[in-house]
């Protein structure tokens, strides 16, 4: 604990200076201490207090300590309580200074959520009118969040010791501080809705009340920028049970936010707070969802727009507002995508997927109406622009509109035609079996077998490149539909050496796997035949490796110990590669080498059961 003595001492002395990273404003002239446990005033920075430099100390060792881990709980709790004791008084300070922010997020889960609701309580003060200053807060808003979100464990206390009480007074003990002020907070909140919902920090604070009061949790804020699949991907939620007051001040707070909906397609940062609170009520408040998407989209279209023009069209051209449309899309029942489609969108669509913004709820809005009726009127409109959407690399718009028609099964003939067409190989016919490159690069017949001419028919074979991302996720659509045949023709046209590159390039390995798993043992066979001599290399190969064991899973027998039989040879090599080793050890070819009557009982009785579960699931 913080020793008084070296504390008087450091006040005496008069410590240096420390700036901390996330605190507002410099104040780089000399810091005087006038006595007070904290041991700062105010700097050059607009009077705003710090933390001084031995308990920013102090809690960089605490946080080290938290790191180290504990022997048993009773040592936890003791070295909790201890820390918080240090914490009483100066929360605040401490909230708002970026190592004591750090150190209070890591330990708050540690805590009791008695011990929590006391830390909420000296932050928001009296009234619970400081909160605001907290959330606002680069450092402070994340340990309010902390705090907040330690509410699912409410129900703690009253599970373990069962005996001690009745269950009413343990429910009482164990959430009454904590449920009160987060109750306290909804109230600031909402007495200064806009502030908060327009604020960078505290925006982020209202995100998590909501989560919270609608009684499910997402993965805690950090820092650290996430990586791109962490922030394409829906945060997974955990639902948890609520206090009773919780259920009406969700309802309040919803409210009140209504109040400001004007915010939501002005500012970007209050439209991500109207978007948790649709997506947290989808999940726990359906009824009130559907409230909530009719109120905000009656208020969107009661905007003044041009003469004959709905004014949704100019939200969906915002970059503010596009994103809350997208998930009012995502969450809308079919009778309101009926109604968006026949009021606002019907004639409008290839105009809107060719703008830079307004592609992307158009992109929902496909993936919205696949199990609709309205898909096939949207259908009709979006494949007349297939060729101009190509033009603005707006692949997304397409690689959706297949993906519908995959799931739909409607369409699917018209789609593949569309893009023959669009790719220049629907005529003449000999082109169909050149669609596969064609589609994965994204590039048409002229551009990439060199032709000066769409007459010309004379084709020099080209090496297959520029499999693209996009052109990689078109094809695993079309791979979908029930016929199949026009892109199996066109595979089994490749050479061994461009198979192998398919198989071996991070975006076409998608599609070979695709392809083959999904293909019967006959036309599986064709395949697997044009591969034979390229199997000791896609296994050595990072990506190939995958592309192997997926055939290997859906392979015959048969199949399988054709691909063994090339394996084998090469062992060293495969046991000393750091990709290989694993496919040697999963296809379990030591047994095939010296054991392969025994390999061969136990290859026959996986097909057999996977045949089982595949017609059960059937």
């Amino acid at each position: 604990m913080l020793a008084k003595t070296e504390e008087r001492k450091l006040q005496k002395a008069g410590g240096k200076k420390r700036k901390h990273q996330g605190e507002d404003g410099g104040g780089r002239g000399e810091r005087k201490r006038k006595g007070g446990e904290e041991g700062n005033k105010s700097q050059g920075d607009g009077g705003k207090k710090r933390l001084d430099a031995l308990s920013v100390g102090y809690f960089r060792r605490v946080g080290e300590r938290l790191s180290e881990g504990f022997e048993d709980n009773e040592e936890r709790e003791m070295f909790v309580e201890n820390v918080l004791t240090e914490v009483k008084g100066k929360a605040t300070l401490v909230a708002m200074d970026r190592t004591g922010s750090i150190t209070l997020q890591r330990l708050l889960p540690l805590s009791s959520p008695d011990q929590v609701g006391e830390v909420l309580a000296e932050l928001g003060g009296e009234s619970g009118s400081e909160f605001k200053t907290v959330c606002c807060d680069r450092c402070g808003g994340h340990v309010v969040e902390s705090g907040v979100r330690q509410i699912s464990r409410w129900t703690e206390s009253s599970q373990k010791d069962p005996s001690a009480t009745t269950e009413e007074e343990e429910e009482e003990e164990s959430c009454g501080t904590l449920e009160a002020q987060v109750l306290s907070l909804s109230q600031i909140v909402r007495d200064n809705c806009a502030e908060f919902i327009k604020h960078a920090h505290g925006s982020h604070v209202v995100r998590t009340l909501l989560h919270v009061l609608a009684g499910c949790l997402g993965p805690p804020r950090t820092e650290a920028r996430p990586g791109t699949k962490e922030r394409n991907a829906a945060p997974q939620l955990t639902d948890f049970e609520i206090p009773t007051s919780f259920w009406y001040e969700l309802k309040n707070l919803t409210e009140t936010l209504m109040d400001n909906v004007n915010l939501s397609v002005t500012d970007a940062v209050a439209s991500a707070v109207f978007q948790t609170m649709l997506t947290v009520c989808n999940r726990k408040r359906p009824k009130l969802c559907k409230q909530l998407l009719k109120r905000i989209m009656e208020y969107l279209t009661s905007r003044n727009a041009a003469p004959g023009v709905s004014p949704l069209l100019v939200f969906l051209k915002d970059q503010a507002s596009s994103h809350l449309i997208e998930t009012i899309i995502r969450l809308s029942p079919k009778s309101l995508l009926r109604d968006l489609y026949k009021s606002h969108l019907k004639g409008q669509l290839v105009d809107l997927a060719l703008h830079p913004i307004a592609n992307f709820p158009i992109q929902r809005f496909t993936a919205a109406s696949a199990k609709c009726k309205l898909f096939l009127g949207l259908f009709d409109e979006l494949v007349q622009g297939v060729e101009a959407i190509l033009a603005a690399g707006h692949m997304g718009v397409i690689v959706q509109l297949a993906e519908s028609c995959a799931e739909s099964e409607e369409r699917q003939n018209e789609m593949m035609q569309c893009l023959l067409s669009a790719f220049h190989c629907a005529e003449p016919g000999s082109r169909h079996v050149n669609c596969l490159p064609l589609f994965m690069s994204l590039l048409t017949y002229e551009v990439y077998y060199h032709s000066e001419t769409a007459e010309g028919n004379i084709q020099t074979e080209v090496p297959l490149t520029s499999i693209c991302y996009h052109g990689s996720r078109l094809v695993q659509a079309l791979a979908k539909f029930k016929e199949r045949s026009l892109l199996l023709s066109s595979l089994r046209t490749l050479t061994p050496a461009d198979l192998l590159t398919l198989a071996s390039d991070p975006a076409g390995s998608h599609v070979l796997q695709a392809l083959i798993t999904t293909s019967s043992d006959k036309g599986r066979g064709k395949i697997l035949r044009r591969l034979e001599g390229q199997y000791v290399q896609m296994a050595c190969s990072r990506v190939g490796s995958r592309v192997l064991e997926a055939v290997w899973n859906s392979a015959s027998v048969s199949q399988r110990q054709s691909i063994a039989q090339e394996l084998v040879p090469s062992e060293s090599q495969l046991r000393s590669d750091q990709f290989a080793r694993h496919v040697w050890a999963k296809f379990a070819l030591t047994h095939f080498a010296h054991r392969r009557a025994h390999w061969q009982e136990i290859q026959t009785g996986e097909s057999k059961k996977r045949k089982l579960f595949s017609d059960i699931l059937e």
